[in-house]
């Protein structure tokens, strides 16, 4: 199991993060403790989360992602999930949030 990391980049207005590895319990806090504050801090309304290189995630993970959607939610944005392996689909569908192919089809859900 490959340790968790995730890459930010923000581009006209959008966060764009791609997740790494295993969305358990230390990949959990730095979404809740970094990512999150960092998106009510700045007032992030759009975000696209990449999961192309998710390789497991656990209900503690899955809880992060719901506090993600939250904040952005609480910005009136929008978030949109893409490239979500099938074995990690079923795990988030429940969920609720969008789904896209990759990014670029993300980005047009949007509707910015």
């Amino acid at each position: 199991m490959k340790m968790f990391n995730m890459d930010l980049e923000y581009n006209k207005g959008i966060l764009f993060v791609r997740l790494n590895g295993s969305l358990s319990k230390k990949g959990s806090f730095k979404l809740n403790n970094y990512l999150v504050p960092v998106i009510l801090k700045h007032r992030i309304k759009y975000l696209v989360c990449n999961l192309f290189n998710l390789e497991d995630i656990d209900e503690i993970g899955i809880n992060a992602l719901l506090n993600t959607k939250c904040a952005i939610k609480a910005n009136k944005g929008k978030i949109v999930l893409c490239e979500v392996p099938n074995d990690i689909n079923k795990n988030i569908r429940r969920l609720r949030i969008k789904e896209a192919r990759n990014e670029t089809s993300a980005l047009s859900l949007m509707r910015i």
